[in-house]
């Protein structure tokens, strides 16, 4: 299960109720910048994280807004799944 934590501005990956992978973010009008995803030595290779981008990318989706994938772990799951490609927008914090 993914869900976000807003307080913590994380998305967070939970297994049997604990936490086993997160992705920091922060918030820009219109866009959330995925800035790091972590996961927990004991789920890695299983693919908690794989399953935590996916769910973060349908939460983006769902309220209408962007995604800037600043965290490489985020970005090659985005090149891996071209289909997820429409989501990505420009960071508004970087200068053009």
């Amino acid at each position: 299960m993914v869900r976000d934590n807003p307080a913590e501005l994380r998305y967070e990956a939970l297994a049997d109720g604990a936490v086993v992978g997160e992705i920091r973010y922060r918030r820009e009008p219109g866009v959330v910048v995925l800035v790091h995803t972590d996961v927990a030595p004991s789920a890695e290779g299983t693919g908690v994280g794989s399953r935590l981008v996916e769910g973060a990318l349908d939460d983006i989706r769902a309220r209408g807004l962007r995604v800037v994938p600043v965290c490489p772990f985020v970005a090659a799951y985005i090149r891996r799944h071209p289909e997820d490609a429409e989501l990505v927008g420009a960071d508004p914090a970087t200068p053009t």
